[in-house]
């Protein structure tokens, strides 16, 4: 059974960076096209990126373009999420997810999903 686990989040001042990583353990041989998501309170999941199993194709919401990249190691079954430029509206809980293929912008559409991390950007 694969799993995933993120880390790295934590309180921020706009304007500021962090570096989300998403730790992939069970099934290390098998690789997955993945997502990253982020909710905040009172509001549904929404889709922050995605990252092709080789990490030559990636995908971003528009308001984080520019600011956020999303990387993969395949070596370490490790996905990255670099944040730049933080914003207040940054703010949620981060998850990453496996995608098991369709439309990358559809939660529903990804299967193991970690426990999230939650990122806080103070004005």
């Amino acid at each position: 059974q694969v799993r995933f686990m993120e880390s790295g989040g934590g309180l921020v001042q706009a304007g500021g960076s962090l570096r989300l990583s998403c730790a992939q353990s069970g099934r290390t041989g098998s690789l997955y096209d993945m997502g990253w998501f982020r909710q905040a309170p009172g509001q549904e999941r929404g889709f922050v990126a995605w990252i092709s199993k080789s990490g030559q194709t990636t995908d971003y919401a528009d308001s984080v373009k520019g600011r956020f990249t999303v990387s993969r190691d395949n070596a370490k079954n490790t996905v990255y999420l670099e944040m730049n430029r933080l914003k207040p509206g940054d703010t949620g809980v981060y998850y990453c997810a496996a995608h098991d293929g369709g439309n990358h912008l559809n939660s529903g559409l990804y299967g193991a999903w970690g426990q999230g991390t939650q990122v806080t950007v103070s004005s």
